[in-house]
């Protein structure tokens, strides 16, 4: 699901920048814009890749439980 959600933005993100090219200007105001998305996709793909972690850090406790029980019956 993460690559579904990093394919959209970056597609998202090529789609304003070309909308904001379309007047065959790029001003101050463009090149700030284009940064926030930058930035916005960049902690948004990160985010996603910190959660997967917590995830599997999650998953890989749960199993040592789990042999851990299974070791004391």
């Amino acid at each position: 699901m993460d690559d579904v959600k990093k394919a959209y933005r970056e597609t998202e993100e090529t789609a304003k920048e070309s909308w904001r090219k379309a007047d065959g200007e790029e001003d101050l105001a463009d090149k700030v814009g284009n940064l926030g998305d930058d930035i916005r996709n960049g902690l948004g793909n990160a985010g996603d890749e910190i959660r997967k972690g917590v995830d599997n850090v999650g998953d890989e406790v749960d199993r040592h439980a789990d042999r851990m029980d299974n070791d004391r019956i």
